[in-house]
């Protein structure tokens, strides 16, 4: 009987001990993922803020101001920032603090070897063989020489890219506190509530879904917010022309747009997930909503026009929400402007019937390749990061279509097109 006591005991304490090892074991592999994620956010703010910097020069001499002058003008970010221009065999061709005829060849410097082949590249913390000082290192590739800037590591700079550690004892004590529920509800419910721990594991999965939308969020966040600081900054330190003063201006409404956008495509995907039983449903005529796109497109810009044939050979009435079925067709038609490089879409009724109709949506492009097809759906991703953002594109456009084809109850894929070209294929419930 002994023996029995002491084994039910010691089971008993297993039961409790592994879900707090656990849990601490993913506190841990948190918050050491929390941390080099926010150290790599914070070198990335940096980056991005020196990046605009080196374009705006770019510009500035692209444009014919004296280089001199041009540098002069962004020592309002920082006394001590230090910009050099490099030709793209590695030569040192300008340097506003030291002297370059001593400078040996720049072409094995990582940051210039990142900037030659992705336009872009950075170092962290080496230390300068010209003056000795460590410095972070920005580098941008211009038509046919290398604009690098790089700030000193300060005990300022250190400090803005130290990780902020009141999160870590957040997370510990909301650990602690979780840690204090479960033990409650395990010991309340006996360790046996199927129903309550299958509960809980859903709200596990919508907080990761939340936090992962919130994570992407602040990514794509960063740049325009990063941009307008810049911009503003520039505007309100530095004496420029009515001219200059414009283009900084139209960057910072441009910035605005996006984050409009932004707000807005969230907003109707939260809107879906969390209160689709509260969205209103009535008779929508998609004939109407073809009619009405077809002459949407019609005043589009010369360089964005495209021809819009449709094969809607029956009059389509269903049951649904009219905003949500016209952001179907919208998104669609935005995404092949934007992306596709065709100049015609093609909207076909392949099935009707008392139940549903199924439709497709064509354009005359390039496509894509295979390996992207099934992430399109996916929200922010993006086959092309970068044009994707000089289009004004959210990343969200096809997240919210495959969002309201499910609320209809349908079923939405894509392919290529043999000939060139998407081609998508969407369901729509008509009860």
């Amino acid at each position: 009987m002994a023996m029995a006591s002491v084994y039910s005991k010691f089971k008993r304490n297993v039961l409790f001990l592994l879900p707090v090892i656990l849990l601490w074991a993913l506190v841990i592999l948190f918050l050491s993922h929390q941390y080099s994620k926010e150290k790599e956010h914070k070198i990335n703010e940096l980056d991005v803020q020196l990046q605009l910097l080196n374009r705006f020069l770019i510009t500035e001499l692209s444009e014919g101001v004296p280089i001199d002058k041009a540098v002069k003008g962004y020592s309002l970010y920082s006394d001590d920032i230090r910009i050099t221009l490099i030709s793209l065999d590695g030569k040192v061709i300008y340097d506003n603090q030291e002297d370059i005829s001593d400078m040996e060849n720049h072409i094995n410097r990582a940051e210039i070897a990142s900037a030659l082949a992705d336009g872009e590249g950075r170092a962290i913390g080496r230390v300068s063989k010209t003056n000795q000082v460590r410095y972070f290192y920005s580098a941008t590739l211009a038509d046919d020489y290398i604009v690098r800037s790089a700030l000193p590591y300060t005990v300022s700079l250190k400090s803005m890219l130290k990780t902020d550690m009141s999160t870590w004892w957040m997370v510990i004590i909301l650990t602690v506190i979780i840690m204090v529920v479960i033990f409650m509800i395990l010991h309340t419910l006996n360790q046996g509530d199927k129903h309550y721990i299958r509960y809980l594991e859903q709200e596990q999965e919508k907080i990761r879904i939340k936090r992962q939308l919130t994570n992407n969020i602040n990514h794509e966040l960063k740049t325009p917010v990063a941009s307008m600081q810049v911009c503003l900054e520039t505007l309100i330190n530095t004496k420029l022309t009515e001219e200059q003063q414009t283009k900084m201006i139209d960057r910072c409404y441009q910035s605005c747009q996006r984050l409009r956008n932004l707000l807005r495509d969230v907003s109707l995907i939260t809107r879906i997930e969390e209160g689709g039983h509260k969205i209103d449903k009535e008779k929508v005529n998609l004939n109407e909503i073809i009619n009405d796109l077809k002459e949407e497109l019609a005043v589009y810009p010369s360089d964005k026009r495209f021809e819009l044939v449709t094969h809607f050979d029956e009059d389509v009435t269903i049951m649904g929400n009219s905003s949500l079925i016209v952001s179907i067709f919208r998104n669609l038609t935005e995404n092949a402007i934007a992306y596709s490089e065709g100049s015609v879409i093609t909207i076909s009724l392949l099935e009707n019937n008392d139940k549903e109709c199924v439709i497709s949506f064509e354009d005359n492009g390039i496509g894509v390749e295979e390996k992207h097809i099934e992430h399109l759906f996916e929200r922010f991703y993006r086959v092309d990061k970068g044009r994707s953002r000089q289009t004004g594109g959210t990343g969200l456009g096809l997240a919210i279509v495959k969002h309201s084809v499910l609320f209809h109850n349908g079923n939405v894929t894509v392919k290529n097109k043999p000939e060139g070209g998407l081609k998508f294929i969407f369901s729509l419930s008509k009860v």
